[in-house]
């Protein structure tokens, strides 16, 4: 059930603008139109074929990072209209929280990462608030999509304050539009990160099923676990295994959103904020899950860290997918003119190692896993031959 919002919430009335001003629009809030832009830009499209665990062409039923998404954002509006929060500004922050992914998932970014060390390194949060500022392209009057200050904010900070050194895809636009880095964001962000670990929780342990890396029984092992299953049992006797899985994940997905809700709903209460502010000055996140829930969710990664994150199969995809990031890095940065034309451009007044590296890991972090492989296959390939 959806509440009235709350007095804390983010209202879209006193939002702190846009970078560049614009007129509002006449039958969408502001928070509504920063969603719309997320879900019709390119790299919103292009998670449709990036690794969420699994590399994208391993399998039709694997989440990939889209669906993932798209998933988070379901969770994140569910809490924030019981909560009293924006839906609309959380959905935004959800959608586009894994806009700056890599190719390969973790596993691209680690390899990505490692190369561009020299250069500042690479982080996916960051890189989300960079696409969405700057390597969005398409309208007339700015780079970027132009949101606005709170889905910003929520991007660049919804897994906590960014303190000490700056991520220089953060740094860059943060030093002429101030996202107060060093605060806790609002409420809806908050959600979001809350809700990016339910639903990853939730799906990671439905695609490990399915591909065979654990049985229905090893689970029960774990506690919270065990307590669906047995429920379902004594409701369901002799229910056929895979309503059996379903009706048993569906609780523990649900236990998950209303330990969230409730344990938030105490924080606020003892908190007693009466604005947004109050939120963002707490010194500690109020959206959490209670110290019991954590435990038992940290029981379940790190069962899926051993099962499913480090298994052989996922191990072997792992080493080849980093050799095809650690091969093209290099080849682009001696040969930048392989970079496709509208990308050569950003090079015409700085052709120092930096600038090129940034560009280079622009371009490839935006690659979906299959171009990264057409690419590998082609370009290495082809350098090869020259040799």
């Amino acid at each position: 059930m959806t509440c009235d919002p709350a007095p804390f919430s983010t209202f879209p009335d006193r939002s702190r603008g846009r970078l560049h001003p614009e007129p509002e629009s006449t039958f969408r809030s502001c928070f509504q139109r920063d969603r719309d832009r997320i879900i019709h830009s390119s790299a919103f499209r292009r998670l449709k074929h990036k690794t969420q665990v699994f590399v994208e062409h391993e399998g039709d039923y694997f989440r990939t990072r889209l669906t993932h998404s798209i998933e988070v954002a379901q969770v994140a509006r569910t809490i924030a209209g019981a909560l009293g929060l924006n839906q609309e500004l959380t959905e935004a922050i959800a959608l586009a929280h894994d806009l700056g992914h890599t190719p390969f998932g973790h596993t691209g970014e680690d390899a990505l990462n490692e190369l561009m060390a020299p250069y500042g390194g690479f982080d996916h949060n960051a890189q989300a608030v960079r696409i969405v500022t700057s390597l969005e392209r398409h309208y007339a009057e700015w780079d970027g999509l132009n949101l606005t200050w709170e889905t910003l904010e929520g991007l660049a900070k919804h897994n906590g304050p960014v303190c000490g050194e700056l991520p220089y895809a953060l740094a860059d636009y943060n030093a002429k539009h101030d996202l107060e880095l060093t605060t806790h964001a609002g409420g809806e962000a908050q959600v979001a990160a809350l809700a990016d670990d339910i639903a990853y929780s939730n799906h990671d342990i439905h695609d490990g099923l399915r591909a065979g890396l654990f049985t229905m029984e090893e689970l029960t092992d774990l506690p919270i676990l065990r307590h669906c299953f047995e429920t379902v049992d004594k409701r369901y006797p002799g229910l056929a295994p895979e309503r059996r899985q379903h009706e048993a994940l569906r609780r523990f997905f649900g236990s998950l959103v209303e330990d969230v809700i409730s344990t938030s709903r105490d924080n606020i209460e003892h908190l007693a904020p009466k604005r947004v502010e109050d939120i963002r000055m707490a010194g500690a996140a109020i959206i959490r899950f209670s110290p019991t829930h954590w435990w038992k969710l940290n029981e379940i990664r790190a069962f899926l860290f051993q099962r499913m994150y480090r298994a052989p199969s996922v191990i072997e995809m792992r080493h080849k997918v980093t050799a095809v990031i650690r091969d093209l890095f290099p080849l682009y940065m001696t040969r930048p003119e392989l970079l496709p034309s509208a990308w050569q451009e950003g090079l015409q007044h700085n052709r120092d190692d930096q600038s090129i590296a940034r560009l280079v890991a622009d371009y490839i972090s935006g690659m979906t896993d299959r171009f990264a492989l057409q690419q590998h296959e082609i370009l290495v390939a082809e350098n090869l031959r020259e040799i």
